[in-house]
């Protein structure tokens, strides 16, 4: 694999990246929302036990690899946190201190922040438009509660919407349903704000289409959409309460496990919270997790701890029947109907269960041929599990709805880590480029969700 030079777009233009061994004059920030630059460290850590190693040390390694390398996200002193856990790191890009903005702009379903992102409050507006606009089509379903709601410190819904033509019997939370379900849903990780983006422009897509579009006219005749845009809505508040200067934050807002404020002297960027893909109950604890409080992949006290999780495996199991036996070797069923599709950012892969362990799964033939179909629908990405592209990782997502239900799932790794247009937090110019790409994979999951195994 070609060497790559990683541009981490994490905030404004007033960021500065250099490579190692040039010198790059950064100007001063006005009022730094967080203490010093924010580092990204080239550290060899082939496929298998070092790159497993170096996750249970709980750094916020990124969805990316180079050959042999992967990457960590963290503040200067991470070098030697590096150094004295056995590991190499040299700098490959660093960002001056992001200077401070303005919360939010607009209001309602105009709510943005950081260019154009939406804000919660106006996700949450679209959906009540949206099934206002289109009561034909459309049902938003509210599904649960987050953390900071049922502790009673703001907090939100956790909301989902239903898109078919509706007929009797539809877009009810039933796993004998009429038609067949593609399920989709973004900002698992808050700090992928990328992908709330892809989800609000799938809903504009299905709704506005409807009766204009012969495509999504057939598929809204025939199977029934749910796409829930926010999945960890208390995140997302921490992200956008940085307005301009998005704060990382990739968990949920749980501090009882630990300190209540994470960042150190020597890890200003570490944070509170469970990492909500490495909390269910399939293979939790598992290489790719870790148990301190302040890791990224922190897996939370038990399987299933959170409040997020246990209400998405309740509205899996609602939305799709068990079609697969309680062996690890054992396959759906080959009638199985439905997909679900977890968008994250930023790789350009689209990724297949398992992902504990690079063992292939009982269905892996028809999970493997869609996904190939998919990475070339986006125009040429990689795919394969976890383990053959990145590393191994337990308690995810993507291992209980295929594990429990016998549903296909695939995360999709929506961006890149090159380029203008790279990291978690691009442009919001970019996101034509992604909608681009995500709209025919889109298309393609909802069509195959009648008979994902079937060919």
């Amino acid at each position: 694999m070609k060497q790559r030079r990683l541009s981490l777009a994490l905030a404004s233009a007033a960021s500065v990246a250099f490579l190692v061994g040039t010198s790059v004059a950064a100007p001063p920030p006005a009022a730094p929302t967080q203490e010093g630059p924010t580092y990204v460290y080239r550290v060899p850590a082939p496929l298998g036990q070092k790159a497993q190693d170096l996750i249970a040390r709980g750094f916020d390694v990124l969805e990316q690899r180079d050959g042999e390398d992967l990457f960590v996200l963290g503040s200067k002193d991470v070098h030697t946190k590096l150094a004295d856990a056995g590991f190499t790191g040299t700098v490959e890009s660093v960002m001056a201190p992001p200077a401070f903005a303005p919360t939010t702009q607009g209001t309602g379903v105009n709510e943005t922040y950081y260019g154009g992102y939406r804000t919660v409050k106006a996700h949450y507006a679209h959906l009540d438009q949206v099934g206002w606009r289109y009561p034909r089509l459309a049902t938003v379903v509210d599904y649960g509660d987050s953390w900071r709601k049922t502790q009673g410190a703001g907090g939100y819904d956790l909301k989902a919407v239903c898109i078919t033509k509706k007929s009797p019997g539809d877009c009810k939370l039933t796993p004998n349903a009429r038609k067949p379900r593609l399920f989709v849903s973004g900002q698992v990780h808050a700090r992928e704000i990328t992908t709330g983006d892809m989800a609000w422009r799938w809903i504009d897509h299905l709704t506005a289409g409807y009766g204009k579009d012969g495509e999504v006219t057939s598929l809204l005749d025939t199977t029934e959409i749910w796409v829930v845009p926010i999945a960890n809505p208390d995140g997302v508040q921490i992200v956008q309460s940085g307005g301009d200067s998005p704060k990382l934050q990739r968990k949920n807002a749980n501090h009882t496990n630990g300190p209540k404020f994470c960042p150190t002297e020597t890890d200003p960027l570490a944070q509170v919270g469970i990492d909500l893909n490495r909390n269910l109950s399939v293979q939790w604890g598992d290489n790719g997790t870790s148990p301190d409080p302040c890791s990224q992949v922190y897996r939370g006290p038990k399987a299933d701890s959170e409040v997020e999780t246990k209400a998405l495996e309740k509205f899996f199991r609602s939305l799709f029947p068990d079609t697969r036996g309680p062996g690890l070797n054992d396959p759906a069923d080959p009638k199985t109907r439905g997909m679900v599709i977890t968008m994250h950012a930023a790789l350009n892969v689209v990724l297949l269960p398992w992902g504990y362990t690079t063992t292939p799964s009982p269905n892996d033939r028809p999970l493997r041929a869609m996904a190939k179909d998919m990475a070339q629908l986006a125009g040429g990405w990689e795919y394969g599990q976890p383990g053959e592209l990145l590393y191994t990782a337990g308690g995810s997502i993507d291992d209980w709805v295929y594990g429990e239900l016998g549903v296909p799932h695939y995360t999709w790794e929506i961006g890149n880590w090159e380029g203008d247009c790279a990291g978690f937090l691009p442009a919001y110019s970019c996101q034509d480029g992604h909608w681009a790409k995500v709209k025919p994979m889109l298309t393609y999951a909802a069509r195959k969700a009648a008979n994902p195994y079937g060919g």
